[in-house]
């Protein structure tokens, strides 16, 4: 397999465990040396980073909890200090709080908050400290959903949001780092097995599933495929994209 990677250092925020880690390793099977951030999994982490380094590349495992927006800073330096260069970030980290309408009496509006605290403040401020240091020719990309433009079931209207905001944000991004030849793209995943989505990726209702022309859920390998490519040397004309792995899904 040719490495297209090879040389590449890349950071992938949320990578102790689901998709994080999927494509923390699709990334160091190209040849990139991987940084990923974690919150509180420590043992997860650390077994990410041997999984990493068993296939011949240099990874560690960072501590920074990316709802503290004042630790994307710290994050970015302990990367580049280690590595000495930055050249791939995906901003994977996010949280999931859904089931509840917006008129419902027990409605967590704390917890909402932290979720758009993380999913996009946290983000944001990861981007900001990268963008300083990232290689002329890098690469952001961003996780987001395909739920943020297609809300198919009620409960999830801040979640939704919350990856709305980002596709927006994306594009911007895209447009003030684009004279450094460096692409920002949104990669919108489907229903997929992790944590965040079990219950609903292990009982798909008939009904969603209809709304998929694939009918099935997608695999965290598909989509860290996708963001290795975007990260490779073939997608350097790509910016401001916005690409659903999600079957199809139609509403």
């Amino acid at each position: 397999m040719q490495k297209e990677l090879m040389g590449q250092v890349a950071l992938v925020t949320g990578g102790s465990r689901g998709l994080g880690a999927a494509i923390a390793e699709a990334l160091a099977e190209q040849g990139a040396d991987v940084a990923i951030s974690y919150v509180a999994s420590a043992d997860k982490a650390e077994a990410v980073v041997e999984k990493l380094k068993a296939k011949g590349t240099q990874a560690i495992a960072i501590r920074s909890d990316q709802a503290d927006t004042s630790s994307a800073a710290a994050l970015i330096d302990d990367v580049v200090s280690h590595f000495g260069r930055l050249d791939i970030l995906v901003n994977n980290a996010a949280i999931a709080v859904q089931g509840k309408l917006v008129d419902d009496p027990e409605l967590d509006a704390e917890a909402l908050d932290r979720q758009w605290r993380i999913n996009v403040l946290g983000a944001v401020a990861t981007t900001r400290a990268a963008a300083r240091q990232l290689s002329d020719g890098g690469r952001i990309i961003f996780i987001g959903s395909a739920i943020a433009s297609r809300v198919a079931f009620p409960g999830v209207a801040d979640y939704a949001g919350t990856k709305a905001a980002i596709v927006g944000y994306a594009k911007g991004v895209g447009r003030d780092l684009g004279p450094r030849n460096i692409t920002v793209n949104v990669v919108q995943p489907g229903i997929m097995p992790t944590d965040m989505a079990a219950e609903v990726a292990h009982n798909v209702p008939e009904t969603l599933m209809d709304l998929h022309p694939i009918r099935r859920i997608a695999t965290l390998e598909e989509v860290a495929a996708t963001v290795c490519f975007l990260a490779g040397p073939n997608a350097g004309y790509i910016s401001g994209a916005v690409l659903d792995v999600a079957g199809g899904v139609q509403i």
